[in-house]
């Protein structure tokens, strides 16, 4: 109850925000973990430890009866929210327009956006987290590794709408369906309106959907750049809607590798019961993910304010190190 959160005030009273208790958010989840040691005699021990944790967030009560707070407003024209009803930082922007479930295309090929910005295009929130940790011991070797893994919510990448619009990843050149590049220009077999369609050279994409009237999408849309420096899949022929992902990820979080020193070895130092050597590892392998380019976990912020977006972001670092413990 009483969530804190941050609300536009007008510029006349001097301030242009204020911090108050203005919500009340309801979570609901279940957190289970459990272990198992498929096997343990004189030399082998492995222990398995699983760790899944779901939780649901609504949003059920704003200051003043309102129905939605905007929390912070983003480059790229979206916003992350609080609405009554719906989960902390839903993110608004512009969508698709959408006919019998498929996405409607324009007379220039490219996709139709929505009127306003205001529309829900992401929840960032995960569906479920979990984590599984196997230690294998042998004699006086250990060996430990934790894989993680993050299932569902959604991230809006501000790097892929700019990087798109500019034409520098691989999916906005390569041949199209004519088996032409698709960055030459479009070319008629007849003329623009003489209705003989394309020639056989022609660049340009078609884009899966449909036109106004339901029937499949077959107008082809420039990819060349030449009107306006953009490419076809960027966030300037494309709402907020096409560059939100799927923030899924399966991670090997870390990785140590142990050797315990003898007790018969221990035992001639005074005071000492044991020493161990250790190699660890963390952040080693994002084994899957499904945003291009970035760590999902890479995003502006993990509190109550930034959820969901991702820009600037930098390559995931891997860290290593040695430790060496002593036991008295």
């Amino acid at each position: 109850i009483n969530q804190i959160i941050s609300i536009t005030t007008s510029a006349s009273t001097g301030y242009t925000g204020s911090f108050v208790n203005a919500g009340t958010i309801r979570n609901r989840g279940v957190e289970l973990s459990g272990f198992i040691t498929p096997i343990r005699n004189g030399n082998v021990t492995w222990t398995i430890n699983a760790n899944w944790t779901k939780n649901q967030n609504r949003v059920t009560e704003l200051i003043g009866g309102t129905g939605n707070i905007v929390l912070t407003t983003y480059q790229g024209g979206v916003s992350t929210n609080a609405t009554v009803g719906r989960a902390i930082n839903s993110i608004r922007g512009q969508n698709f327009v959408y006919k019998d479930g498929q996405r409607v295309v324009g007379e220039d090929g490219y996709y139709l956006k929505s009127a306003t910005s205001n529309e829900e295009i992401a929840n960032p929130n995960p569906s479920w987290t979990g984590g599984v940790s196997n230690t294998i011991s042998y004699k006086g070797l250990s060996l430990y590794f934790l894989v993680d893994v993050r299932q569902g919510g959604s991230i809006f990448s501000l790097d892929r709408s700019y990087g798109l619009d500019t034409g520098l990843p691989v999916e906005t050149a390569g041949l199209n369906d004519l088996g032409n590049p698709s960055r030459s220009p479009i070319v008629f077999a007849n003329g623009k309106d003489a209705g003989g369609g394309y020639a056989s050279n022609s660049g340009g994409v078609i884009f899966s959907g449909v036109q106004a009237d339901g029937t499949p999408n077959t107008i082809r849309a420039d990819n060349s750049g030449a009107a306006d420096g953009a490419t076809a899949y960027g966030t300037s022929h494309n709402p907020a809607a096409a560059f939100v992902y799927d923030a899924s990820f399966v991670k090997l979080r870390e990785l140590s590798l142990t050797y315990s020193l003898p007790k018969a070895l221990t035992s001639k130092i005074g005071g000492v019961r044991g020493i161990d050597f250790s190699i660890v590892g963390r952040n080693l392998w994002i084994i899957h993910k499904n945003l291009p380019d970035a760590d999902p976990e890479d995003a502006v912020s993990s509190g109550n304010y930034g959820q969901g977006y991702s820009t600037g972001a930098y390559p995931a670092v891997r860290t290593l190190g040695a430790n060496i413990r002593l036991s008295f």
